[in-house]
């Protein structure tokens, strides 16, 4: 099922202080072309501001935004505490997901995204009382078939690939009845490029792009938005959750807006 217009995710660098200058400044920079933002849950392990907060505070900009949650921080009754927080606050869609390895502390263990997805379509608050609207969640997948729990999600996130074929033999056999986003990354550093393929071999950056970004810096803003653009043209996706980094002014410069 094809949305009625490419939509671009715009993933926020999330708020590691209390202080949300820098995630206003990405929001600022990105709106225009910005279908939504996606505000990650304590990222790579990480503290940070709650998500449904700043999702909250993108709503106050003029903003849309998907919450990330993820299962390793949060038993069953923080689950339902961070729904019930949500719909007071009007957030309405999110992402679940399992969890990078935390750098302090251990994983509760007790939810996964599979348990969170059955949980949101039956506990109470799930629908706004006033309109009957019901919370929207997404999940993950990564290569290989689809789970067939995985397709009771509303929407799909591709794990990030840098090469439109493989994305597109990867599309070609998943099956889901739902808007799917292709994801894309831009590489800031050949050595980013290095350290993402060291810790996370199935996200090993192609050759070509390291070469390319030691010879040039912005390059790997340009092979970003050229992956966008090309993923754009082939029809084959709704859109895509963009991961800027620190290069969403670059990125807002290269991606005009459409209508």
């Amino acid at each position: 099922m094809r949305a009625a217009r490419f939509e671009i995710l715009c993933e926020v660098e999330p708020a590691t202080e209390p202080d949300l200058s820098h995630v206003r400044d990405q929001i600022e920079a990105m709106g225009e072309l910005t279908t939504a933002f996606l505000i990650p849950d304590n990222h790579i392990g990480r503290a940070t501001v709650s998500s449904i907060a700043v999702a909250h505070e993108v709503a106050e900009m003029g903003g849309r935004a998907i919450a990330c949650l993820n299962a390793r921080d949060r038993n069953l009754l923080g689950f339902r505490r961070d729904l019930l927080t949500a719909r007071a606050y009007g957030v309405e869609q999110f992402l679940f997901v399992y969890g990078d390895r935390p750098t302090s502390g251990a994983r509760t263990g007790q939810l996964t995204v599979r348990s969170m997805l059955e949980e949101l379509r039956t506990f109470p608050a799930t629908f706004e009382p006033s309109t009957g609207r019901p919370f929207r969640a997404g999940v993950s997948a990564g290569p290989g078939p689809l789970p067939e729990w995985k397709r009771g999600a509303d929407f799909l996130f591709a794990q990030v690939r840098f090469s439109l074929d493989d994305l597109l033999e990867w599309r070609a056999g998943i099956a889901f009845d739902g808007p799917v986003y292709a994801g894309v990354m831009v590489v800031p550093s050949a050595g980013m490029a290095r350290k993402i393929g060291a810790d996370i071999p199935q996200l090993a950056v192609p050759k070509e792009w390291i070469d390319a970004i030691e010879r040039d810096p912005s390059a790997g803003v340009a092979l970003a938005c050229d992956l966008v653009e090309a993923i754009r043209g082939s029809g084959a996706f709704d859109g895509v959750h963009l991961i800027p980094v620190s290069r969403y002014r670059e990125v807002a410069t290269r991606l005009e807006p459409r209508a």
